[in-house]
């Protein structure tokens, strides 16, 4: 695992719990529900954040295999095209 994802990870997990817990605050104070409610609450919560998890962890990141001689000829010859067309405008 990169360290871009341990921290989605542990971010994902954090915002999470803070909206689980917010959850059972309202079910708990202002909403009547029944008591399998907050199971299923439960449930969702992580359901969701696993699928999450699972779902970001599957994406290609390419942006640590980018070839930086290719990079840096790109630069090159962006740059000689930029100087060139400055010397035509003028």
């Amino acid at each position: 695992m990169k360290k871009k994802d341990v921290v989605f990870t542990v971010g994902m997990c954090v915002f999470m719990g803070v909206l689980w817990m917010a959850g059972e605050l309202v079910m708990g104070l202002y909403i009547a529900v029944r008591p399998k409610t907050h199971l299923w609450w439960l449930i969702f919560i992580v359901g969701f954040t696993l699928t999450v998890n699972i779902w970001h962890s599957l994406i290609e990141d390419n942006s640590d295999i980018r070839d930086k001689r290719r990079e840096k000829y790109e630069r090159k010859v962006s740059g000689r095209k930029n100087r060139s067309k400055n010397k035509k405008k003028r």
